[in-house]
């Protein structure tokens, strides 16, 4: 009935489990369902040897390409590919991306695919030379104003007091997202400079599992690769110092090394 057989290669997302029955199922909105699960919130496997998942929120793996290569797909670039969508960036559009980690950097690699011009607003060196080496059209700090308005912009940065200068670097009719399951504080906004001009602010809130269908179908067509940088599951703890202190570019990955049990 899952339609899987032992011995398949499956991937283990954020969101693991919905009622299936309340009105948000119904209506396509499973990522707002009240009683939704999430793997290594409400059950075991964010940090673990071993983990299982429903059969219907298991996600079927390519063939060709790595466990490492694959991970931040299932987490960072789902809910990258979420926020883009709620960004709604019109063919052609101009995106801008404030932070420019795990997710950001494979959000950025979609956009540059369908034809967005992109531009790439951190506070990290080594994340802008990222940004440009991927085809981005400029790379600036977390607080500087982009070459040109933007159509949309995706704030993936933690930082609510960049959610009044993302919003007023947009043109008319913008649309900001926001991808984070969290963030600080939003200081006052100013209707005339910040939301005037019919600019939209929108929250992120997990994923639906079409959202990850579609987007492990348009990574597998577009070749998009995250920039990974491997840990051993023991230096889980390392891992996340390294994360927090900015020493790393793209997404870490976490390796199992033990070999699976019969």
């Amino acid at each position: 009935m899952s339609g899987f057989a032992p011995g398949d290669r499956v991937g283990v997302a954020w969101l693991r489990r919905t009622d299936g029955t309340c009105g948000y199922c119904l209506r396509g909105s499973e990522n707002l369902c009240p009683a939704s699960e999430y793997t290594g919130w409400d059950a075991d496997g964010g940090y673990a040897e071993y983990t299982t998942v429903p059969a219907a929120f298991a996600y079927r793996l390519p063939d060709g390409v790595d466990d490492v290569a694959l991970a931040p797909l299932l987490c960072a670039g789902i809910i990258g590919y979420r926020a883009l969508r709620r960004a709604a960036l019109p063919p052609g559009g101009r995106l801008g991306l404030y932070g420019f980690g795990g997710s950001a950097h494979l959000c950025a690699q979609l956009a540059l695919a369908e034809g967005a011009t992109v531009h790439v607003l951190t506070r990290d060196p080594a994340a802008r030379r990222l940004a440009l080496g991927l085809g981005a059209a400029s790379a600036g700090g977390a607080y500087d104003e982009p070459p040109e308005p933007l159509d949309s912009a995706i704030l993936f940065a933690p930082a609510g007091d960049l959610v009044p200068v993302a919003l007023r670097a947009l043109d008319r009719g913008g649309v900001l997202s926001v991808a984070g399951i969290h963030l600080s504080d939003i200081p006052p906004l100013h209707y005339e400079s910040d939301l005037f001009q019919e600019k939209e602010l929108r929250s992120v809130t997990a994923n639906t599992r079409e959202d990850g269908r579609d987007f492990l179908a348009l990574a597998a067509r577009h070749g998009i690769r995250a920039t990974t940088h491997a840990y051993p599951l023991e230096d889980a703890p390392r891992a996340l110092r390294d994360l927090k202190a900015g020493r790393f570019d793209g997404a870490a990955v976490l390796v199992n090394d033990r070999p699976p049990r019969n």
